[in-house]
């Protein structure tokens, strides 16, 4: 009887079509299907953004050590995009092996996993170096005049040893994402990229401070300047020569994206210093900054990993407006970014004022975080997918270039919409 009964309330339908007890739920009743993967996201979000709290506090409490070397405040956005931009991608490898059924945790050197690791520390190797070179380049033509920057060998160091410590904690955290997906029954593609995010932010600025440590030592900064670099140019040497066709792929097609994309957030890091007096006059602006820029990159990130997927997979075609799928992901995208932003800004309104940080008032940093979140939203959402079909096209692997091209764009546009918000909601 029970079963019977049970069997009547959910063959009922909605006015359109779908089960009564989907309308009854928050997101069911708009997302329909796509409503378990909004639930994951949002719950991974919501880590990303408390994260992004700790940090834009810890960010808020360095700013003295970050003026004591001119040039750092700027390179700051560069050095913290790298580890989303390197260990998002191989999240969204190792989600595509494992939703394709190719994944297996081998420990051979010659393995999908094995590669897939080594390219991506090769890889973070490279580009933190590469990233430093043209960190000092920009910082001599965009950063203050008046203010003499730090040189090259101590952009080296900072960038390298700092950007290599945070990347062995994400590289940890990202496999054990991967093996708490299987465990759970998460999709990796939903949690990848905020997780992946907030692990970065949160470990990045600690290590960049703690490189800090070493650099100003004018012979031992340059000659572990040179030996990083000998031993960065070394590894794709050998890896190179090796016989490890997937770990090369990785490494040759992301690195210039890596660069690419770290020459544009250290153009966003110009933007973020020449406004540094509005920032300063609310601190409070500091403390939402890390999580505003990683939240709506990571928004982003699930949608290009869940897009690369399903091309792979077959389930999207490449079209030149969205649709089926791809439609559904971008709303999702666009229903999730909203209680998201909200959250941002009452964390960092309460608790950036109980640690002493000035605000321009609770509703007036919601309306900032709003304006600007959801215009950066619609620009990483267009990026995303659009990014993804130039990148099939091109005959390139969506996986490895998604989330770079996303956080390329996203910090230079997400630098100019959180300042553009700021000027129309008078926050001087």
């Amino acid at each position: 009887m029970i079963g019977r009964r049970h069997n009547r309330v959910k063959g009922k339908q909605g006015r359109r079509g779908r089960p009564i007890r989907d309308l009854g739920r928050p997101l069911g009743g708009f997302l329909g299907p796509a409503s378990g993967d909004a639930g994951q996201s949002l719950a991974a979000l919501t880590v990303s953004v408390t994260t992004g709290i700790v940090t834009g506090l810890a960010f808020a409490a360095v700013t003295g050590t970050l003026q004591t070397f001119p040039g750092l405040l700027m390179f700051i956005p560069a050095a913290i995009a790298m580890r989303g931009n390197v260990f998002g991608p191989l999240g969204s490898r190792l989600s595509t092996a494992l939703q394709a059924g190719t994944f297996s945790w081998s420990r051979r050197v010659d393995s999908l996993l094995v590669q897939n690791i080594v390219g991506a520390v090769v890889v973070s190797l490279l580009a933190s170096v590469a990233v430093a070179v043209v960190a000092h380049l920009v910082a001599g033509r965009l950063g203050n005049p008046a203010t003499e920057v730090i040189g090259i060998a101590d952009f080296i160091v900072v960038s390298t040893l700092g950007g290599m410590l945070a990347s062995m904690i994400v590289l940890f955290i990202t496999l054990a994402l991967a093996v708490a997906s299987v465990r759970f029954g998460w999709d990796l593609d939903n949690v990848t990229a905020p997780l992946v995010s907030a692990s970065g932010d949160l470990v990045t600025l600690p290590s960049l401070v703690l490189a800090t440590l070493l650099i100003q030592r004018r012979v031992v900064t340059t000659v572990l300047a040179c030996v990083l670099v000998i031993v960065a140019v070394m590894s794709l040497v050998v890896l190179v020569r090796s016989r490890l066709r997937l770990a090369r792929r990785v490494v040759l097609e992301t690195l210039p994206v890596l660069v690419g994309a770290g020459t544009l957030s250290l153009v966003a890091g110009a933007v973020l210093e020449r406004s540094i007096g509005r920032l300063l006059t609310f601190s409070v602006l500091l403390v939402i900054l890390p999580g505003y820029l990683s939240t709506a990159g990571a928004m982003g990130g699930i949608l290009a990993n869940r897009l690369s997927t399903k091309i792979h997979l077959g389930l999207v075609e490449a079209r030149r407006l969205p649709s089926g799928g791809a439609r559904d992901d971008i709303r999702v995208t666009f229903v999730i970014a909203i209680p998201i932003f909200v959250l941002m800004s009452v964390l960092a309104g309460t608790i950036g004022v109980a640690a002493g940080h000035g605000s321009p008032g609770l509703a007036t940093l919601l309306a900032v975080a709003l304006t600007g979140g959801m215009v950066a939203t619609g620009f990483v959402a267009a990026v995303a997918y659009y990014g993804t079909l130039v990148v099939v096209r091109f005959g390139l692997d969506p996986d490895n270039h998604g989330i770079p091209l996303v956080s390329a764009f996203l910090d230079v546009v997400g630098a100019f919409t959180l300042v553009g918000a700021m000027v129309i909601w008078n926050v001087a």
